[in-house]
């Protein structure tokens, strides 16, 4: 595996994109990722493009795009590649932001979707890795995907990764299952995402637990809340959307059911209840733990190698496929009121790591080293 490439000293001179040509998924956490990047990247003088893929954006995504002066929005709907059926799509989309390119000469592409990253770019192209259907489908089905269409998602995926000129992810641990999977490609070190604390407070603890995410996704294994929630004591509340992108949707027996919540909601929801449960068999990150620890939530985590990443230490972890583990282990943390509050305040503590700021300077030293390897091409 290559060696991660590590940002400059402290002495070299940090350069910066006046503008940069960012893509979103807007189904899930991308689109937060992205949104909380841009904000940060104001004070620094950078515009961004934002080109969404995925869906539709909903009128509160608008309204919180449209919401930043240094923002410019580029709406469309094309599927992406972890979606059924998208290569005419994306073949589609990636024209669209080659256009896009051409139109506004931003000095620099970031995009937060593996497929894209084999387009004849212009400008120097950093790779955010958020997932993989590759890694997913290990950790969910113990095995390779076997679905129609799936040496071309191999395929597209890994040239985007071998052909964009920087590679990173959020966790260590996710970069380093890419490159075992797609690599060697040219890797970052590893940039945590944000989320801002002045969107989450803690307010009056409430008797309940709280689970959040896409209901449709199997790795976030909310199905074993159905075997576990009766055993809880507490109601168990789950937020998210529950019907998938190419159909079909999911319901939980044994749990009272939020659907899509928006983001001030959630918030809220989060700041009362006790402990937040995510059960995941695969979890790149986790921007709904770091959300709900924020807030002030004691957290019940899946036993896998990116949540102790990040959360070691601070975090009840649990077997993911195991209810009695999980009943136990909650049932626990309801009885044991000191070990549940000495948790909350270690998450708490943990996820003001994560601030804007740190991530901001990440990518801001990401996009130096492209733009120096640029001017150094061209001397």
């Amino acid at each position: 595996m290559s060696q991660p490439i590590k940002p400059p000293g402290p002495n070299v001179p940090t350069l910066k994109p006046d503008s940069i040509l960012l893509t979103t998924d807007t189904t899930g956490g991308i689109w937060n990722f992205c949104l909380e990047l841009t904000r940060d990247l104001q004070p620094h003088g950078i515009g961004v493009e934002l080109a969404t893929l995925g869906r539709p954006l909903t009128p509160a995504q608008k309204n919180s795009a449209r919401a930043m002066e240094n923002l410019t929005l580029h709406e469309s709907s094309f599927r992406l590649e972890w979606m059924k059926d998208p290569w005419e799509d994306v073949d589609q989309a990636g024209r669209w932001l080659l256009d896009l390119e051409q139109k506004f000469q931003p000095g620099l592409i970031h995009l937060n979707s593996p497929a894209f990253g084999s387009l004849p770019w212009q400008a120097p192209v950093l790779l955010t890795a958020h997932s993989c259907l590759h890694s997913w489908h290990l950790a969910v089905h113990g095995g390779p995907p076997r679905f129609p269409g799936w040496e071309t998602y191999r395929t597209r995926v890994g040239e985007g990764l071998l052909r964009a000129d920087l590679v990173t992810a959020p966790t260590r641990s996710l970069l380093e299952t890419l490159q075992n999977l797609y690599g060697p490609f040219n890797a970052a070190h590893p940039v945590p995402p944000c989320r801002s604390v002045r969107e989450f407070h803690a307010e009056h603890r409430e008797p309940f637990i709280l689970a959040a995410g896409r209901l449709w996704d199997e790795g976030k294994n909310f199905r074993v809340l159905e075997s576990a929630a009766p055993g809880f004591g507490w109601p168990i509340f789950v937020a998210g959307e529950e019907r998938h992108p190419d159909g079909g949707s999911v319901h939980l027996d044994g749990v009272h059911h939020l659907g899509y919540l928006p983001e001030e909601e959630l918030a809220r929801w989060m700041g009362r209840a006790s402990i937040f449960v995510h059960p995941a068999l695969y979890e790149p990150f986790g921007l709904a733990p770091l959300e709900a620890a924020l807030a002030g939530c004691c957290l019940v985590l899946g036993d896998l190698p990116t949540l102790r990443e990040v959360w070691d230490g601070a975090a009840l972890f649990v077997p993911p496929g195991d209810a009695d583990s999980l009943g136990k282990g909650v049932r626990h943390l309801i009885t044991h009121y000191r070990h549940r509050q000495r948790l909350r305040d270690l998450a708490h503590e943990r996820a003001l790591h994560f601030t804007p700021g740190r991530t901001t300077d990440g990518y801001l030293a990401l996009y130096g080293t492209l733009l120096r390897k640029v001017a150094l091409q061209a001397a």
